[in-house]
């Protein structure tokens, strides 16, 4: 059961005040990366992409560039382990990527911890339990992000991140915190088995609960 209090007032107020000093503490590390981007990417430095908040209210994501833009003949995307550039590998291994949605938690639209935001497309896919995912806002890092990331499968993140809208409490948010200094640390889940990224989500066969 969900805390009112807690999630509509004291976390707001602590995710605002937390984001602030770790922009402002975290500022050399994204001003290094920003430099080795707009060489690496020919200055092509941020990735903008809309995504679905609390309630399905969509916003746009902010993320440093790690894949640079690459396409087939027919003028398709190339595969994401192909587009990846080798500093963009140090920087989504070190989760440095991720720093800049701290402006996102600056205006509201997400929080520290919080189920992932995904992509828009997989609205339509959800089942009725999975769509409880966005009865809270999006974080930066949540359950499922260190219960294995994008090493398990959506069926598996979705359960994870439904347990978390079910038992969102201040003890469970810093453990959260707290495990994913050590998953940075350890660099683990970071990709799927054999690929850059986890696959896209086409809705499960069976319901999750």
């Amino acid at each position: 059961m969900i805390n009112p209090f807690y999630r509509d007032i004291f976390k707001p107020v602590v995710d605002f005040i937390s984001a602030l000093i770790l922009l402002i503490l975290l500022s050399p590390v994204i001003f290094v990366s920003i430099l080795a981007l707009l060489i690496a990417n020919r200055g092509k430095i941020f990735f903008l992409q809309e995504r679905p908040g609390l309630k399905t209210r969509k916003f746009k994501i902010i993320k440093f560039k790690t894949m640079r833009d690459a396409f087939d003949s027919s003028g398709a995307p190339l595969p994401d382990e192909m587009r990846l550039t080798r500093i963009g590998k140090v920087i989504r291994a070190a989760s440095i990527d991720e720093l800049l949605q701290l402006i996102n938690v600056l205006k509201g639209e997400m929080s520290i911890v919080g189920p992932r935001p995904l992509l828009v497309q997989y609205l339509a896919y959800y089942s009725e339990k999975q769509a409880r995912r966005h009865d809270v806002k999006p974080g930066i890092t949540g359950w499922a992000q260190v219960n294995g990331r994008n090493s398990i499968s959506w069926e598996e993140k979705f359960r994870l991140d439904v347990e978390y809208v079910s038992r969102q409490s201040i003890w469970l948010d810093l453990r959260i915190l707290w495990m994913s200094v050590i998953y940075v640390i350890r660099r683990k889940g970071i990709n799927a088995e054999g690929q850059a990224t986890i696959q896209e989500f086409r809705g499960s066969v069976n319901d999750l609960m």
